[in-house]
Order: C-alpha cells, then sequence, then structure tokens
C-alpha cells in the first residue's frame, strides 16, 4: 500500500491536482484575508467593494487591503522561488535567502539607500537587489573550493548574515531619524503598503517568474551533478551564476517592499518538494502557490491576533520557521 501511494504521488496528474488545489487555496486565502481585519466584511461586501465605487467597504477593502494581500502574496512568491533556486544551486535544503544572508545584505545595501538618498525612494529595489547579488557572490566565492561544499556555503552565509546584521544595526541605531519612516522596512512588516509598493515590486517579480519558468528543464539536469551536467551540455558554472542572479533579482524585490523577512525561501520548497518532488516543472509552481498563500495568511494571522496594532509578519513567519529549521536539522543529522 505504501508503495502504491508514492507510485500515485510520482505520477504526473497526482502532482497536476495538488498545484490545481494549491491555486484555490490562494484564491480563498486572497478573498479571506481581504474579508477579515479590525473592520469584517462578507465575501459578498468584499466582491462588491472591488467592482463598484461607491461601496461601503471600497476605501478599506481597495485602498488598503488589496495592495497589503497581493505585495504579501508577491513577496512571497519571489521569497519561495529565490529559495528554490539557492537550493538547487548549493544542493542543500537548508539554503535560503535567510539562512545564507542573502536578505541582510540586500538590506544594508536598502538602509544605505534610505539613509544617504532618501529623495530616490524608487531606486530602493534596484540597490536592494544589487546588496543581495553581491552578498551571494560573496558567499559563493568563499564556499568554493575545487567545487562548492554545502556546509561551508551554509557556514559562509552564517558569518556574511551576521556581519551584515551588525552593520544593519550600526545603521538603525546612528540614524534612527533619517530611516523613522521605513520602521516596516527594518522589522519586515507589511503594515502600510500601498498601490505604489504594489507597481514597484511587479515587474520584478514578473520578470524573476519568466526567467524561472524557462529554467526546470536545466534545473533538473544541474540536479544530476557537475560532471553529468557538463557531459550534457550544461555549462554548470555559467548557469550557476545566472540562478545567483535571478534569486538576487527576486530575495531583493521582496527585500525592498517589506524588508528582512526570513524562512519563506526555506520552509516553502521543502513543503512543495514534500508534495510534488523534486522535478522543477512541478517544484516552480507549487512553490510559487504555497509562498503566496504563506505570507498572505501570517500577515493577515499578524493584523487580527493582537487587539490593538499589527504584528509584524516577519514575526509571525519566526515562530514557524525556527521549529521547522530545527526539526530540518535533525531530521539532517538522523539520515546522516
Amino acid at each position: 500500500m505504501k508503495t502504491s501511494g508514492t507510485a500515485v504521488r510520482q505520477t504526473k496528474g497526482y502532482k497536476a491536482a495538488v498545484i490545481a488545489a494549491l491555486a484555490c487555496i490562494c484564491v480563498l486565502a486572497t478573498l479571506g484575508c481581504m474579508a477579515v481585519g479590525s473592520v469584517s466584511y462578507s465575501i459578498p461586501e468584499v466582491f462588491q467593494a472591488l467592482i463598484d465605487r461607491e461601496a461601503d467597504a471600497r476605501l478599506i477593502v481597495w485602498n488598503v487591503r488589496v495592495p497589503r494581500v497581493l505585495c504579501g502574496g508577491m513577496v512571497g512568491i519571489c521569497l519561495s522561488l529565490s529559495g528554490c533556486i539557492l537550493q538547487g544551486v548549493m544542493r542543500n535544503h537548508l539554503a535560503s535567502p535567510s539562512t545564507i544572508g542573502v536578505t541582510s545584505g540586500a538590506s544594508f545595501v536598502g538602509y544605505l539607500t534610505l539613509v544617504a538618498f532618501p529623495q530616490y525612494y524608487h531606486v530602493l529595489p534596484a540597490a536592494a537587489i544589487l546588496g543581495s547579488f553581491a552578498t551571494t557572490m560573496a558567499i559563493y566565492a568563499l564556499a568554493y573550493e575545487k567545487g562548492v561544499s554545502p556546509v561551508k556555503m551554509i557556514l559562509s552565509g552564517m558569518a556574511v548574515s551576521a556581519m551584515f546584521g551588525a552593520f544593519n544595526d550600526i545603521i538603525r541605531t546612528f540614524f534612527a531619524e533619517e530611516l523613522g519612516h521605513a520602521s516596516g522596512f527594518m522589522v519586515g512588516s507589511l503594515n502600510g503598503i500601498v498601490w505604489k509598493d504594489f507597481r514597484m515590486i511587479l515587474p520584478y517579480m514578473l520578470a524573476g517568474i519568466f526567467v524561472c519558468f524557462l529554467l526546470p528543464s536545466r534545473m533538473n539536469i544541474l540536479m544530476l551533478g557537475d560532471e553529468m551536467a557538463n557531459s550534457l551540455g550544461l555549462r554548470t558554472e555559467r548557469f550557476r551564476l545566472l540562478l545567483i542572479a535571478v534569486s538576487s533579482l527576486l530575495a531583493g524585490a521582496s527585500v525592498a517592499v517589506a524588508g528582512l523577512i526570513s524562512f519563506v525561501g526555506l520552509i516553502v520548497p521543502h513543503i512543495a518538494r514534500l508534495m510534488v518532488g523534486s522535478d522543477y516543472h512541478y517544484l516552480f509552481p507549487a512553490s510559487v502557490l504555497l509562498g503566496y498563500a504563506l505570507v498572505v495568511v501570517c500577515d493577515t494571522v499578524g493584523r487580527v491576533i493582537l487587539p490593538v496594532g499589527d504584528l509584524p509578519v516577519s514575526i509571525v513567519l519566526s515562530f514557524i520557521g525556527a521549529p521547522f529549521f530545527l526539526f530540518l536539522l535533525r531530521r539532517k543529522k538522523d539520515n546522516g
């Protein structure tokens, strides 16, 4: 029976059904999270607010909740895809933008931009992407010695993350006044998200998704090992550089909008892999949908869990992600 169940889970029909179910969950999560808050609405009232400019709920639903939910979902998509790619590049399921310090580097450059060029807020995504790319390349170089060592990669990432964390603390300490208008960016929050933020992250997310969905076949080849991949005609080092660039684009875009959010890039690819396997033709779509739903739901939990005020989504995700990370470490130890 166990073998039969495993065989079913490996079929294309099963994987397509899982992805379709995740898509339905995303739609339900979107509508539900738009309805829930300090003022709650029914689903029909949400629909009415979306299509009728004169609806009573229009102001709150359209101007406040829709951009926040959509931006939260896009942040989840960006971080999930970035984690998927990094885990493939490093062949380590513990790799993610947060655990190896990529988002810390993006946050550092973002802080510098906000302090030095506050009038150029629109360049924040480009600055965060640049910081993300530079950090990933530095970690990759530190861990490279006749090939990339997964253990060295994680340890190098933790060291780089700690260093950038110290730099970020220095900037927050000495330039608190200049960063006063960017409190959400500092703590990893979607509070205060408006349509301007949606328009800012949208092109970067679409570009990243477009490239990602051109990569599954080559990602699957890369997973066979460098020697086999090279024999099949894949230029592995060039391909890894492309993957690092795409991962940096996605991680930097998410940091520019929501600040430092941890564990999404770790949790989501792992759960998606358990659901649809390691074939990137299915892993990428499953990660996109899971990442969207996870961040949207966790942000809504943060909005409603306190009697007054919001709990940043990064805190809610950390409560979930930290135990999950320890579980993965324990499982890896038991298996090795």
